[in-house]
């Protein structure tokens, strides 16, 4: 069961929100309100034996380590059955995955450094008495804080070497392009498994691509493409050091983390001079530099769901001063700096005040000179200080010292200043605090409803109350997303009922208050399923105008339209969903009879499979989580498309087998994220009578907003504002 927010756990945690969710069980924000500091808190909800032991070993892991990559378990402790908890360092920032997707990748200095904090974390690890292997690195387990500093989470499949045994204490499994053979289970692992996976990483940092899986490149079905010929201003030498680091037979891979890191350090001239405690990397341009005071309740992060990794979303960060771009220095470079600045400024006052003595002695007729050409004030006053006086302050005496008694110049006024109006501050509007909605943002739902008898788009908030159309339009309106900033929503029209397919209908935006109708422009067929990018530039839609289902995008600032996919007749490519960073597109294919979830770049390449549904089950509604780190889908019998089942997958778990959300009864439909991403609202059916709904990201607290006998469905939940 998900904690609530404000609950009390253990008498000492108190949990201020839900960072994300694995498949064990969810990670919370809490105060530790013994200390009064932040803390993250990971639940196991599984208490079977197995589950229990892995759970505890990883507390043991982390309990135990003291080096300044990895992060510090602090408590652990069980509640009967309701599962073992977890409690560490909370460490903000985003993880290295958030990044690459902001940034396409990363220059080269950035991946050394990261490189050479995680081989210096490894090495660390690997040197325990037992060893440890980490055996999950990858992008979305490696941290950076707000400081720049790294950091390597998420212990859940480690691993501790008893002598020579090849004893497992952790769970197996893979990551498919981050995981060696060996790891398939094809060897046994050992540190070099560890030194694969942190050059898979590098390799993806640095060219944007996952790179060709372990397995597959060890059978002789894939080779791997070097770094260079995806990213050719990469150096030579770095890209050698990566791609010995993912030799397939560990022999020819570096046989120890510090030697990985050497090699590291030695490719970039920048790198080479650098000392043990001087990997760190410039923070997010969105991330703040954190500062002394506690940043308001309703700035909190939202961080990634794995099970280690939290953090910020980069939806909820600040957006940075374009008055003052955010450096890429260090914060150890920046104080050096800062010093050299420093000292700079004191020998040009040093050699100024020099200078005025010896004008005043050697040419002590200068000042009146200057003053006929009104370069220096005339001094009115026969007491007024001379040049040398001008250049010397009075200095308070050191604590301990005699003070000695001095005269101290006395500075007459040259001229006596107008004083200038005052402007009285005008009155300014008072703000009555309110409470945040529920989701955040405006609190609101967009739906739709045949209460009229024919279907249009209806406005609502989260409590069932205010519930009005805003379309009132002949052939009816379905299928409603909201445009980023909340204030439009693109559907389709005509709509005469909850169908799959929409032959003749096209595309329309409106405002959010009902006005401001605008159709975009179509072609005969029929253009449906509408998703506006977050980004506000694109509409992505599922058309049939060229016979079957292929989905287009349209930007907004032309109206110029584009094709993204290219299947045959006999597939059907459908549903599209923006990630959060509008740089993918999650979209429903169905292959060889049935549905599933893949993925591709904005422009339609890089196609990717997430789900590996097949004849039994249909994959179906991919939608992203606010933070990209998850995409949920329904999954249906191909028999019974009633029962409707919500399934999770992480996005670096694609490929694998996605994982049911307990939420009863079904169906389960049309998933869509509240704003702060804990809640989801959908459409479900009680009773024979269809609704909206919302519940928590885990399933519970289920909870209906409309009880109309009308058919209500095709939800969609508000954006911040």
């Amino acid at each position: 069961m998900t904690l609530e927010r404000g609950a009390l756990l253990h008498n000492r945690y108190r949990i201020v929100e839900i960072l994300g969710q694995g498949g064990m069980g969810s990670v919370y924000r809490a105060v530790d309100e013994n200390l009064g500091v932040d803390v993250a808190v990971k639940e196991n909800l599984f208490t079977t034996d197995e589950y229990a032991r892995q759970f505890r070993l990883e507390a043991v892991i982390l309990a135990n380590l003291r080096q300044s990559n990895l992060p510090r378990v602090t408590d652990h402790f069980v509640i009967g059955d309701q599962g073992q908890y977890l409690v560490m360092d909370y460490i903000e920032g985003e993880d290295l995955r958030q990044r690459m997707e902001r940034t396409n990748f990363l220059p080269d200095d950035e991946v050394i450094l990261i490189g050479a904090a995680m081989s210096k974390a490894l090495s660390y690890l690997h040197s325990r008495n037992p060893a440890i292997l980490h055996r999950d690195v990858k992008p979305g387990n490696v941290k950076i804080s707000p400081d720049g500093e790294v950091f390597l989470v998420d212990f859940g499949l480690a691993k501790v070497v008893q002598g020579s045994q090849a004893t497992t204490t952790g769970a197996r499994a893979m990551t498919p392009g981050y995981s060696p053979p060996e790891q398939y289970g094809t060897a046994r692992t050992d540190p070099r498994t560890d030194i694969y996976s942190l050059g898979a990483t590098l390799y993806a940092a640095l060219t944007g691509v996952i790179p060709e899986d372990g397995l597959a490149r060890a059978m002789e079905n894939a080779e791997l493409t070097p770094v260079r010929k995806r990213a050719p201003k990469v150096s030579r030498r770095l890209a050698a050091a990566v791609e010995k680091a993912m030799e397939i037979d560990a022999d020819d891979r570096f046989q120890a983390a510090d030697e990985f890191r050497k090699a590291l350090l030695s490719a970039n001239s920048k790198t080479q001079r650098l000392v043990e405690d001087d990997f760190t990397i410039a923070p997010s341009p969105s991330v703040p530099v954190p500062s002394i005071e506690k940043a308001p309740e309703d700035a909190t992060e939202n961080p990634p769901s794995s099970p280690l990794s939290v953090g910020v979303p980069l939806q909820s960060q600040p957006i940075s001063d374009p008055e003052n771009p955010p450096t890429s220095e260090t914060p150890r470079q920046k104080r050096r700096k800062n010093r050299g600045k420093f000292i700079r400024f004191l020998l040009w006052m040093i050699l100024l005040a020099a200078g005025l003595v010896g004008l005043a002695f050697y040419a002590p007729e200068l000042p009146g000179l200057l003053s006929r050409f009104g370069l220096v004030p005339t001094q009115t006053s026969t007491s007024a200080p001379s040049l040398v006086e001008t250049a010397t302050e009075e200095v308070a005496p050191l604590v301990g010292e005699t003070e000695q008694a001095t005269s101290t110049p006395t500075f007459e006024p040259t001229a006596t200043l107008t004083p200038t109006a005052t402007l009285t501050p005008m009155p300014t509007e008072t703000f009555t605090p309110a409470p945040t909605p529920l989701g955040g943002g405006a609190g609101q739902i967009a739906f739709v409803s045949d209460r009229t008898g024919f279907p249009q788009i209806y406005l609502g908030n989260t409590e069932g109350e205010d519930i009005h159309p805003i379309t009132n339009l002949s052939g009816g309106a379905c299928q409603p997303d909201w445009s980023p900033d909340g204030e439009e929503i693109v559907f389709i029209s005509p709509c005469p009922g909850n169908q799959d397919t929409f032959s003749g209908s096209s595309l329309y935006t409106i405002g959010a208050s009902g006005k401001n109708l605008t159709q975009l422009p179509s072609v005969p067929g029929g253009d449906f399923e509408p998703a506006w990018s977050p980004d506000g530039k694109y509409i992505a839609f599922t058309s049939l105008r060229d016979g079957h289902m292929q989905i287009y995008s349209i930007t907004l600032k032309d109206n110029t339209v584009q094709r993204l996919t290219e299947t045959t007749k006999d597939e059907y490519a459908r549903q599209p969903a923006w990630s959060p960073f509008s740089n993918q597109i999650a979209y429903a294919l169905r292959r060889y009879g049935a549905y599933q979830i893949w993925v591709m770049d904005n422009t339609g390449e890089t196609q990717e499979q997430v789900t590996r549904s097949g004849e039994v089950y249909w994959d179906l509604h991919p939608v992203w989580s606010p933070d990209g780190k998850i995409v949920l889908y329904n999954q249906h019998l191909k028999t019974n498309s009633s029962r409707v089942w919500l399934m999770n997958i992480l996005y670096e778990n694609r490929g694998l087998a996605g994982l049911e959300i307990d939420a009863d009864p079904l169906p389960i439909r049309d998933v869509s994220y509240s704003a702060d991403g804990f809640w989801l609202v959908f459409e479900g059916r009680e009773n024979s009578n269809q609704d909206i709904y919302i519940m928590t990201v885990s399933g519970a607290s289920r909870t209906p907003i409309t009880t109309d006998p009308a058919e209500d469905f095709d939800p969609v939940w508000r954006p911040n504002q």
